[in-house]
């Protein structure tokens, strides 16, 4: 993750305080700290102290940037979710034709490749919601709003263009075809040990979703 994934600007201490150069560093430091902690570690099972181990530093210094653990995460959270806009470039322009295809295809390839760079963070932040955490849900439903908003604009004008079923809520395809895309990107993995390659997933739920969006084959 990069140091500049937040405008230096907007960075605060807890006591309100604008953070310097120095300082945002150490912040950077413990974000990126506990995002490796997590490859391995459940939110419940982390400290403060094992955070602040990692990165060299006390549990004094985290509490000048963090409350908690949970803080931490959802900062976490909050940028990886605002990576899905990186995404989003591929739904400006109605998918027509093959080019229109091959925008889908690389939505659903990115999509997966965003999972598993960005897989600790994402189990947790998933989890927790499921849970019952309303922060974490609020930031799932908001990161993924990059993707379903524009989806939902894509199944709409199909609609319009009677392609698609009056039948269809154009909210809630969008809302399907993205959790399809998250669950096969959570677990790509371990379905690929049944005999199909990623590509194969890829070329699969590339079509559904083109289908669905556009009501034309691909």
């Amino acid at each position: 993750m990069s140091a500049d994934a937040e405008p230096a600007s907007d960075l605060l201490a807890i006591d309100g305080r604008r953070l310097g150069t120095r300082a945002r560093a150490t912040r950077r430091k413990l974000l990126d700290a506990t995002a490796e902690l997590l490859e391995t570690r459940g939110l419940l099972d982390l400290t403060v102290v094992e955070i602040a181990r990692r990165v060299g530093t006390s549990p004094a210094s985290f509490y000048q940037y963090f409350q908690n653990v949970e803080e931490v995460v959802l900062a976490l959270s909050d940028e990886v979710g605002e990576e899905l806009g990186e995404l989003a470039v591929l739904l400006e322009e109605p998918w027509r034709g093959r080019a229109g295809f091959d925008a889908c295809r690389e939505l659903v390839r990115r999509f997966i490749d965003y999972w598993d760079t960005n897989r600790a963070v994402l189990r947790i932040r998933d989890l927790a919601a499921q849970e019952g955490s309303q922060r974490f849900r609020e930031l799932r439903i908001q990161s993924l709003s990059l993707i379903t908003d524009r989806l939902t604009e894509q199944v709409a004008a199909s609609q319009r263009a009677g392609r698609v079923a009056e039948e269809i809520t154009p909210y809630a395809a969008a809302s399907a075809m993205v959790a399809m895309m998250g669950r096969m990107a959570a677990y790509h993995q371990d379905l690929e040990t049944r005999g199909f390659t990623r590509e194969d997933m890829v070329e699969t739920v590339a079509r559904i979703v083109y289908q669905t969006v556009t009501g034309r084959r691909p």
